[in-house]
């Protein structure tokens, strides 16, 4: 196979990932219209067992093939063992999902992932679900969703700032955080500190500092420090600001 014939083969694409409510589908909804508007052929595979009621045009759908109702009604699982089981049967069914992808060709590519944490942490299924569309040669970026809500409680972002970190290792994509709904972050209270401290993950000593006011984390301040001290040792983490809402570019503004 010549270089053109190989280049020609490879496809491109993001991996929808982050907690549950953090707007991924919204997300990919928004992705896809976007992409739609500006001449970009998009396939949008949903991968979440438990996703109901989708918005977007789906390509490639995971009900077709298993469903989490219907794990936890046959085998008696709540929903984090089922979607657990969901995504090892998945894995184990890779042919099905490559016959389905293979249908389109040429297509940019967004999978919706499901939102259980630990899929994305700890377990290894979803990985390896990302590392055979790898041998396939798709070419996937994760973008990893966060509700920008955790900005305004310091202890919940410095969880969420471990999360991400614990997800950038365990993914092993390329990497980009995004903190969504910024439309309405106001609406969640005030922010101890300008926007560009929780994006760019600024100096996270004053953040520590701000949870000793707290009667609570003030006896898990050693605690807080050496978290801070992890997360600012690996310094990969950072956020990008997303506003869904934004308008998208019209068919006049995609020809120019």
């Amino acid at each position: 196979m010549s270089y053109s014939q190989k280049q020609s083969t490879v496809a491109f694409g993001q991996a929808v990932i982050g907690p549950p409510g953090s707007g991924k589908t919204t997300y990919c909804l928004g992705m896809q219209e976007f992409l739609s508007a500006i001449g970009r052929k998009v396939a949008v595979v949903n991968l979440d067992p438990a996703n109901e009621g989708i918005p977007y045009q789906c390509a490639v759908d995971i009900s077709e093939l298993i469903t989490l109702a219907d794990v936890m009604e046959n085998l008696k699982l709540g929903p984090n063992g089922g979607l657990i089981y969901c995504m090892e049967y998945l894995e184990a069914n890779l042919d099905w999902l490559q016959e389905k992808l293979a249908q389109f060709k040429g297509h940019y590519f967004l999978f919706d992932c499901p939102g259980q944490v630990e899929l994305c942490t700890h377990h290894s299924s979803l990985r390896n679900i990302f590392a055979q569309l790898a041998k396939w040669n798709f070419r996937l970026a994760a973008v990893h969703l966060v509700d920008s809500h955790y900005c305004t409680d310091p202890g919940k972002f410095i969880s969420i700032l471990c999360t991400s970190l614990s997800t950038m290792l365990h993914v092993e994509l390329p990497h980009i955080n995004v903190l969504s709904k910024m439309d309405l972050i106001e609406q969640y209270g005030k922010l101890a500190f300008n926007l560009d401290y929780y994006t760019e993950v600024l100096d996270l000593s004053y953040l520590v500092d701000h949870l000793a006011t707290d009667p609570f984390f003030k006896n898990y301040q050693h605690l807080n420090k050496k978290l801070v001290e992890v997360i600012e040792d690996y310094s990969l983490v950072s956020f990008v600001p997303l506003n869904v809402q934004v308008a998208k570019p019209n068919q006049q503004e995609s020809n120019n």
